[in-house]
């Protein structure tokens, strides 16, 4: 047990009953002065009055609960000179202000503008940074008033105001009299209202600050808000006799078998409590009764906690006075052991994967506000896609989330709200100044004295992006003394004494694998990215390079994507179209780091970006590989620390050519945890043809629902070759009848605009002045858009990594390159049309060469050659391939290849190969800004009809990648510079544009800035000779 923590929260206590009660009003630019009157932090979230009511866990029922959420009087000014500084008086004329809710945050009730911007302080161009001093000019103040009437049953009681989070400070008063002040925006402020309250009713009246002194420490990457932003409300407890604090500290034996429980108490009057331990049934499993400070509860074989089987117990602690009861406090405990061995981080004595993700605290409505639903909402599309961990970035979240983690099974690095960012990170950063201490330490002790208790929390994190120096050191040695049952780390601590844990940003794979490899002294601790794969926009490439580290590693047990969730806001753009806001959208003279908020696996409203997919692959804990396909025969890993797979069902399907030929399902899965069992599939190769591609697809799948997780959802999938594609584009020849001789097309040079090729029942055309195929009808049909043609296409429209990590510029030259018509021939040749067009492309110092191979039922097979200057100085290109316009009517695809969603060479794994329809609609994924989207890979074939099945097959002896869209490269392309665009406000184009490439680079995934902004060289398009030829087959 730790006694002396709880002393030292005694004296903080003490502290704060006798601190001087005048206002200064000059805390906002006091660094020192970070709470007048505000009370200690506890980790108890309410007291209740019985131990039904405790048991049921629902404050809102008790009669000690009242809320303040609703609608307040308001007055918004936009500088600190404005505000009023005498609202709080009770003869104050409040009848011409606003009315505000609480929650509810200023901006998005028309008070001011959103402002987004990655780092640096929202006063970013408009004022030097000059701590503890911040703007007045556009520091926004809102002032707040309530009457409300305090039930009469309270007589007698202490009443407390809990204001859960309030950006960026608060100055209280209540009838008149000012009662304190509080910072730290992301943890609750809660105040003694006692003295100040009467019988009747009472005026509450706050006034918030846009910007305070704390400010400094809030330079996090997100939406810069101002308001009130979680529950507030009033509760009641006995004056004389209650529980000040509980604490929690769950513990196993060295065998990980036999459980110990430390309760530590603090106490205020002659109180006496009783321990009762619950299982998840009721029935109790240990109590105690009579406690006055502490006591060890020991607990044979329980239940373990752990992400994969969150079993949770229920601690009531009754406090009595005599044997009065006069409160019950009930406590959630998991039984489960966090140690730092060797180079490696165990729970439970394993050392589990940590498959994470950032999380924001966002909402495309209520900004800052995000209900207890968005909260299940949140957890079960991590249960969805695999990820069992969450770093709270860069702040504490409302003390929901950490309750819902606890119950449904999420680790969490728990994170003080601490982030300098924009003072820099150098060695004489400002933010590494003693004068800072104290803001340090209260954020970080805030944070630990709060959530001491949820059994999710394995790591305490100091804060994030600051300049490490002895603040840091000295917040480490205090979580460090004060809870020495977790690791704490820091990132800028790098490889330091003061982080348990090697905690790097993006480091790129080559790093990690450095690290891993490296056997030095100051590499011996566990390697968890706190942030990692940066998902902006069309991102994800080279995820599966992190995850065969992660598995051939020991000391690298994973880390956490940067981000969650998209964090933009609902809001109309040009025409009234809804979009999604990002930076810059607000107004033309704010600061803003444009979308650079938008870096979520999952979209504003939730819906998965098509990168979540890749993640939910490589976050499965089950993986199949091949032992003797042939025979059916598989081996079967289960990656999960503590439960085998008994709660899945194995149900295999057998493609030929796409088609499902063969399925069946194993329903009983006898796979011990981190153990591999072999098993045998029922299936019969012998009645599949030696000629077809034959794949087998294996999905594990939920039986039952279990903690938000579906009955009947795929927890895990693998595909498997076991014949491999062969292809057919070489069997392309005239069409021919018995006893009859070839028709060949005939050629026709007698147009001076066009070289036309005709059939029986097709005509083709050729533009003279640039070589392509202009026109292109079969049985009337056309192919073709007017004005269409089939053409060269080195270019991609710019991803957001693109952008970040200036790609686009570096392969410029390859936007629109100089492709001059050399030559432009035909010939016949065994019994084909042939048509060659010879280029020079001198932006590029290379050669190019078409050649059309025609047949006589007008099918039409492509040859594109590239040769270039050996030595030549020319960068890398994004794609080589070809693209046409097609008429918007084709909009149809049909194809055998990787999907349903788009994948690219370095982000494919989780897109199974397959046949699939879709329209050229729904192809396109709106990004909240346009750019390269609607990309297959490995396709076999493509189809590109209209409604009656006319169009165009696309076949090659290799697979290649396509795409079909009802948008142009230059509508999703920004060109040099990113602009300020939305995906909804952009106009479909009137045809259907078609990509056909042989090869097209990677989209990276490491970072959206600098070189890691690059795919991986093994994913690139180096500068060299290319060829790819296809077929273009006319389907009626």
């Amino acid at each position: 047990m730790k006694i002396y923590s709880f002393i030292y929260l005694a004296i903080c206590m003490l502290l704060s009953a006798t601190t001087v009660t005048a206002q200064t009003f000059r805390e906002w630019q006091d660094l020192s002065a970070n709470a007048v009157n505000r009370l200690p932090m506890s980790s108890i979230s309410f007291a209740y009055e019985s131990r039904e009511l405790a048991l049921k866990g629902c404050p809102s029922e008790s009669s000690n609960y009242m809320s303040l959420n609703g609608v307040w009087r308001f007055n918004w000014v936009r500088e600190v000179s404005m505000r009023p500084t005498d609202f709080y008086r009770m003869d104050y004329n409040d009848k011409g202000w606003a009315a505000m809710p609480v929650p509810g945050m200023w901006e998005l009730n028309g008070y001011g503008d959103p402002l987004y911007v990655n780092w640096n302080y929202a006063w970013k161009g408009s004022f030097k940074n000059n701590p503890p001093f911040v703007p007045e000019e556009n520091n926004h103040v809102g002032s707040y008033r309530k009457e409300v009437i305090v039930p009469a049953a309270w007589e007698g009681k202490q009443i407390i105001a809990h204001f859960g989070s309030v950006t960026s400070n608060m100055y209280l008063w209540v009838n008149g009299k000012y009662v304190g002040y509080s910072e730290d925006s992301k943890m609750e402020a809660e105040f003694d209202l006692t003295p100040y309250l009467k019988p009747g009713k009472n005026l509450i009246a706050f006034q918030v600050f846009r910007w305070c002194d704390g400010s400094y420490l809030e330079d996090q990457d997100f939406f810069r808000l101002s308001g009130v932003a979680r529950d507030c409300y009033l509760y009641a407890r006995n004056r004389s006799v209650r529980l000040e604090n509980i604490r929690v500290t769950p513990d196993l034996d060295a065998d990980y078998q036999n459980g110990s429980l430390a309760v530590d108490l603090i106490l205020k009057g002659k109180a006496q409590v009783d321990l009762q331990l619950l299982d998840v049934q009721g029935k109790q499993v240990a109590s105690v009764a009579n406690v006055t400070r502490g006591q060890v509860i020991n607990v044979a074989v329980p239940q373990k906690w752990s992400a994969e089987s969150p079993y949770l117990y229920t601690l009531l602690a009754t406090v009595k006075e005599g044997r009065r009861v006069v409160e019950v406090i009930p406590v959630k405990v998991g039984f489960r052991k966090i140690e730092l061995k060797g180079t490696q981080v165990l729970v439970n004595g394993q050392p589990v994967l940590f498959k994470g993700v950032n999380r924001h605290e966002m909402d495309p409505n209520g900004g800052y506000i995000v209900s207890r639903e968005r909260m299940i909402q949140d957890i079960k599309l991590m249960k969805q896609f695999n990820i069992n961990a969450v770093r709270t970035c860069h702040y504490p979240c409302d003390r929901q989330w950490y309750d819902l983690c606890d119950e449904y099974g999420i680790y969490v690095v728990a994170e003080a709200n601490l982030e300098a960012h924009g003072l820099g990170f150098n060695k004489n950063s400002a933010s590494t100044e003693k004068r800072f201490l104290q803001s340090f330490m209260e954020r970080n002790q805030r944070n630990v004295q709060r959530n001491f208790n949820h059994p999710c929390i394995i790591f305490w994190s100091l804060g994030n992006e600051t300049a490490d120096g002895l603040n840091f050191v000295a917040c480490y040695e205090w979580v460090k003394a004060e809870d020495p049952s977790r690791p704490v780390q820091y990132e800028q601590a790098k490889k330091s004494a003061h982080t348990d844990i090697f905690c790097p940003m993006y480091l790129n794979q080559a790093g990690c694998e450095e690290y891993c490899l490296d056997e030095g002294t100051d590499a011996q601790k566990p390697l968890i990215q706190c942030e990692y794969a940066h998902m902006m926009g069309n991102s994800g490439g080279g995820f599966k390079e992190y995850w065969e580290l992660v598995r051939k590693y020991s000391k690298f047990q994973g880390g956490f994507i940067w981000d969650f969730v998209d964090q933009s806001l609902h809001g109309k753009g040009k025409n009234g179209v809804l979009i999604y806001q990002y930076g810059g959208d607000f107004n033309p003279y704010d600061p803003s780091d444009k979308n650079f908020c938008d870096n979520g696996l999952v979209s504003p409203n939730r819906i998965p970006n098509p990168h979540a997919d890749e993640v939910s692959f490589f976050y499965q804990n089950i993986w199949v590989t091949p032992f003797n396909l042939l025979k059916g025969e598989i081996a079967v890993y289960n990656e999960n620390f503590f439960r085998n797979l008994s709660a899945y069902a194995l149900e295999w399907v057998l493609l030929a050519d796409g088609e499902a030929v063969q399925t069946g399902t194993i329903t009983e899965l006898d796979v011990p945890a981190q153990k591999t069992v072999n098993m045998v599939l029922p299936y019969d190769l012998s009645k599949i043809a030696s000629s077809k591609e034959v794949l087998l697809n294996v999905y594990f799948t939920q039986k039952y629902e279990e903690r938000l997780i579906a009955a009947g959802q795929t927890v895990a999938r693998a595909q498997m070759t076991v014949q491999s594609f062969k292809g057919d584009a070489s069997a392309f020849a005239n069409r021919s009848f018995s006893n009859q001789s070839v028709n060949i097309p005939v050629i026709n040079n007698e147009n001076k605009n066009a070289l036309r090729v005709r059939g029986e029942s097709f005509i083709i055309d050729f533009n003279r002045n640039n070589g392509y195929l202009s026109r292109y009808e079969v049985g009337g049909v056309p192919m073709l858009k007017e004005g269409g043609m089939l053409t060269p296409n080195f270019w991609r429209a710019g991803t957001d990594n693109d952008y970040g990590g200036n790609v686009h510029k570096a392969y410029g030259v390859w936007r629109n390159p100089v492709i001059k018509l050399k030559s432009l021939d035909t010939a016949v040749e065994n019994d084909l049309v042939v048509v060659r067009a010879a280029y020079d492309m001198p932006d590029v110092q290379a050669l190019l060469h078409l050649t059309y191979y025609i047949s006589n039922s007008g099918q039409i097979k492509v040859v594109q050659k590239m040769n270039v200057t050996k030595g030549a100085k020319v960068s890398d290109l994004y794609r080589f391939g070809m693209q046409l316009q097609m008429p918007a009517t084709m909009e149809y695809s049909t194809y055998y290849g990787r999907g349903p969603i788009e994948n690219y060479a370095d982000r494919k794994a989780s897109a199974f190969i397959g046949k699939y329809i879709q329209t050229a609609t729904e192809q396109a994924y709106p990004y909240i800004r346009p750019q390269e989207t609607g990309t297959k890979s490995d396709i076999r074939w493509w189809m590109q009809a209209d409604c009656g099945g006319r169009g165009l097959k696309f076949i090659s002896d290799i697979p290649f990648y396509a795409s079909a869209l009802h948008y142009s490269i230059d509508s999703l392309d920004d060109g040099e510079e990113k602009g300020q665009r939305h995906f909804p406000e952009i106009t479909p184009i009137d045809y259907t544009n078609v990509c056909i490439d042989g090869a097209q680079t990677g989209i990276g995934g490491v970072t959206s800035w600098g070189n890691d902004a690059y795919a991986l060289k093994k994913y690139k398009l180096p500068y060299t000779d290319y060829e790819f030829s296809f077929v273009l087959i006319p389907v009626k």
